[in-house]
């Protein structure tokens, strides 16, 4: 069951890009459906925590929480969304998933992790994927707008991370949302444009809310605790492959093969450092 959960989460983020070419179908800006699924993911997050009596902090990790609203949401939320718009489902999942090597940079800058010869590899096969990604002639095209943004929203996930070693480790994922999504949608309300939406909008954003954001948590959590952390990273990479798979049947979007070449490059250097013989790489254990 726990390989079925972690399928199930991966899944749901894969179908994130999809569902939200489909909001923007409906002249939904990037940021507006940011802004909502960050409010609706307070409202259930929220909900849950109080449920479980989980909502109390430390008011010294106030500040830290503060912190991650504005760069582990409003930036996360906000560039993805911007890179699913700028370059499409498929090619924001595969940038997305620079994150873990990212987050090895930013664990020996930050954290002082020491850096081995196989997270440099893991690095390099990232970069070198990125560059062949951007360089593909495919019927998708890459513009600058579509790899900026798709870096900016890996780094943000990155630092989910960062944030749980340094501050947040101690917390459920519930309580930590339940103060930075209201943070996030707050600092998303002054760049959004609100335009009158119609039910398919409003379903489709619902969806990013309950299935891509909260129900996929629920069960990246749930097969946490029935698999290693390392194994249930593994299962989580096929993401980008379902979003690919999503996108290309839904939304006709298609690489190049040096395209292809490239986002297997990135994924390989996902599981390098997933499979680093140092130890178990800690996952992004954070929800999209």
């Amino acid at each position: 069951m726990g390989y079925v959960y972690v399928l199930a989460a991966a899944t749901l983020w894969g179908l994130l890009g999809s569902v939200s070419k489909l909001v923007f179908a409906q002249s939904v800006t990037p940021l507006e459906a940011a802004f909502w699924r960050a409010v609706m993911g307070a409202v259930v997050f929220g909900a849950h925590a109080a449920i479980l009596r989980q909502t109390r902090v430390d008011r010294k990790d106030l500040p830290a929480l503060l912190g991650f609203g504005l760069v582990g949401i409003a930036l996360f939320y906000g560039g993805y969304q911007s890179a699913i718009a700028a370059g499409g489902a498929a090619l924001a999942a595969v940038l997305l998933y620079t994150a873990p090597a990212m987050v090895a940079v930013m664990s020996w800058l930050i954290l002082k992790e020491r850096v081995d010869g196989f997270k440099l590899l893991a690095v390099a096969l990232t970069l070198v994927g990125v560059a062949a990604i951007s360089l593909q002639g495919g019927a998708l095209k890459v513009t600058p707008a579509a790899v900026f943004w798709g870096l900016v929203s890996a780094f943000t996930y990155a630092t989910y991370y960062i944030f749980g070693k340094l501050y947040l480790g101690r917390y459920a994922a519930p309580t930590m949302l339940l103060y930075a999504l209201p943070v996030g949608a707050l600092a998303l309300a002054p760049f959004v444009h609100f335009v009158p939406k119609n039910a398919t909008a409003w379903v489709a954003m619902i969806f990013l809310a309950l299935a891509s954001t909260y129900a996929a948590n629920l069960f990246y959590y749930a097969g946490l605790k029935r698999l290693e952390a390392t194994r249930a990273s593994v299962v989580a990479t096929l993401e980008p492959v379902v979003a690919a798979f999503v996108a290309w049947l839904w939304w006709g979007e298609r690489f190049s093969l040096l395209g292809y070449l490239g986002a297997v490059l990135v994924l390989c250097g996902v599981l390098l450092m997933v499979f680093k013989p140092s130890g178990s790489a800690q996952p992004l254990e954070a929800p999209q």
